[in-house]
């Protein structure tokens, strides 16, 4: 049962990612093709963290809790109720990659980043990469 439950799970995030992928090829420039564009550029930038060596252990046990959070079908919010739902995965990861790239050097992660830099500014916050000017 568990085994479906989370097959269902990953399938919608896969959905919504795909959807959100389109969106942020088709939506003309603005505030919300940022918006929508936000997911998968997270997408990309936690598949090029992880294949980074440079990442610590603990940022990737982090960056692993965050998915196994938004793939559990027992969470804080269950995604089934609309909009609500997926705020709660949202904030999970984006603040785990929040603290991942922290402690990474600012170039790498400026490198590793397909967006554009006032998302990364919102993503990183004031303190930034650890060698945030």
């Amino acid at each position: 049962m568990w085994i479906v439950a989370g097959a269902a799970g990953l399938a919608v995030v896969v959905l919504v990612g795909g959807l959100m992928a389109v969106g942020a090829r088709v939506l003309p420039p603005g505030r919300g093709r940022e918006l929508v564009a936000f997911i998968p550029n997270c997408v990309v930038l936690l598949r090029r963290l992880r294949a980074r060596r440079t990442l610590p252990r603990r940022a990737r046990l982090v960056l692993g809790a965050a998915l196994a959070y938004v793939v559990s079908p027992v969470q804080l919010i269950p995604n089934f109720i609309p909009v609500i739902g997926q705020t709660d995965d949202l904030v999970v990861v984006t603040l785990a990659l929040r603290y991942a790239c922290r402690l990474l050097p600012r170039d790498d992660v400026v490198a590793a980043w397909p967006g554009g830099p006032e998302q990364l500014e919102r993503l990183l916050g004031r303190r930034g990469g650890r060698h945030a000017l």
